[in-house]
């Protein structure tokens, strides 16, 4: 709204300020952002990553696992042995840096008697926490974006062959590192028109088996699970939710299975619109049915690392502007490498990487939002700019699963 003066003058410097003759304290609005992923057990740490690199990408290595050659001694046969070779492999990860910056005009002080740069400062760790949840957000979308690219197109290395069963190689990239229910919701309607009826666990069957075609035999003790207020809500009403929480730091956590599940629920969007999902169905493999996305989360299955970043807060005065009034200015910085599990950053090397960038693809070696992929050739052209680069998929830790 605009400000006024007692004649009626605009002031433009105020305009962001209400006014009013009885003075009172302001108040802060509670924030009402969707809830955050960061600070939850999916995000770990990894002591391979070192912000100290001098280029955009640093790079973790690791040895593979052997594959054994066993020979059979013979007392009569004297030919060599044959010898068992091992490998070594490395992905990389990206560095991203952020800024945010306030101004205030410095004479508005005498007419609003509130320092405006003081609610900036004051809300900065909500500021930060937000872009961090968002980019993590981001980046568990980008994995499924590489996952289904692999069971929907040829970005595996071969026609794909649909996400993951009970029976597939998962050392083999052409199934996705993801579930597709198709038709089935996660947790099936209650239904006493039926039979035989559907009850607690059974409702939710469809989910158990996503887990265990992703993990097979290496099932892990618990997983988390992100979820929207929607699919949340079906927990309930199958009376699938523990009433005992579990709590990690200052967090509790509502679980389904005993514990076996641990429950965050957002209202951010994870899903993908209808025409992104009809892009990725143009390429020659195996087509996504569901249109909702929901993800399990292995703990600790992204690494963040906090950058160094040279003077993180810096105020800029300028005192000719506002004739004489002056103006300041008043920015932070920060920046973070997000590293998931098991996968390279194969997106460009030149640039911080925007929230965008974390779920784009590289089409022909360019980069490129999932929705401007070329239609009926892009998904066999594309690939996702995280790429899987552990060799077995029970290695992973982020399972997108797609339902109705």
């Amino acid at each position: 709204m605009s400000v006024y003066d007692p004649v009626g003058n605009p002031l433009t410097g105020a305009d962001n300020y209400v006014l009013q003759e009885a003075l009172a304290a302001y108040t802060d609005e509670a924030y009402t952002n969707a809830k955050k992923l960061t600070g939850t057990g999916i995000v770990g740490d990894n002591p391979q990553i070192d912000t100290n690199t001098e280029t955009f990408v640093g790079q973790m290595r690791w040895f593979k696992p052997l594959n054994p050659t066993i020979n059979v001694a013979s007392l009569t046969d004297d030919t060599d042995g044959t010898k068992t070779s091992y490998t070594s492999d490395f992905l990389k990860y990206i560095k991203t840096v952020r800024t945010h910056g306030a101004e205030k005009v410095n004479m508005k002080q005498v007419v609003t008697q509130q320092d405006g740069l003081a609610k900036v400062a004051r809300d900065f760790a909500e500021t930060r926490a937000q872009d961090e949840h968002d980019s993590l957000l981001s980046v568990l979308k980008g994995v499924a974006v590489s996952e289904a690219l692999n069971g929907a197109g040829v970005a595996g290395g071969g026609t794909g062959l649909g996400g993951q069963t009970f029976d597939n190689d998962p050392t083999d990239k052409k199934y996705g590192f993801y579930v597709d229910l198709g038709t089935d919701t996660i947790i099936k309607t209650f239904d006493n028109t039926k039979a035989s009826m559907e009850q607690g666990a059974q409702r939710a069957e469809g989910f158990l088996n996503a887990f265990g075609m992703a993990f097979k035999d290496y099932e892990p003790d618990y997983a988390y699970l992100v979820t929207s207020p929607e699919v949340m809500a079906s927990f309930r009403s199958a009376n699938l939710v523990d009433q005992t929480k579990v709590t990690e730091g200052n967090i509790d956590f509502p679980t389904i299975f005993d514990g076996k599940f641990r429950l965050i629920r957002t209202r951010a969007s994870q899903r993908f619109s209808a025409a992104e999902t009809a892009l990725i169905n143009d390429g020659s493999g195996v087509d996504i049915v569901g249109p909702k996305t929901s993800f399990l989360v292995l703990p600790g299955a992204i690494a963040q690392r906090p950058l160094m970043v040279p003077d993180p807060v810096e105020i800029y005065r300028d005192a000719n502007k506002y004739k004489g009034g002056g103006r300041t200015d008043i920015w932070y910085r920060w920046g973070y490498v997000y590293a998931p599990a098991g996968y390279d950053w194969v997106g460009p090397e030149n640039a911080f990487p925007s929230d965008a960038n974390y779920w784009s693809v590289m089409e022909s070696s360019t980069l490129t939002a999932l929705a401007d992929i070329t239609a009926t050739t892009g998904a066999d052209n594309s690939v996702g700019v995280w790429n899987r680069k552990f060799t077995s998929a029970l290695s992973l830790g982020i399972l997108p699963i797609f339902h109705t």
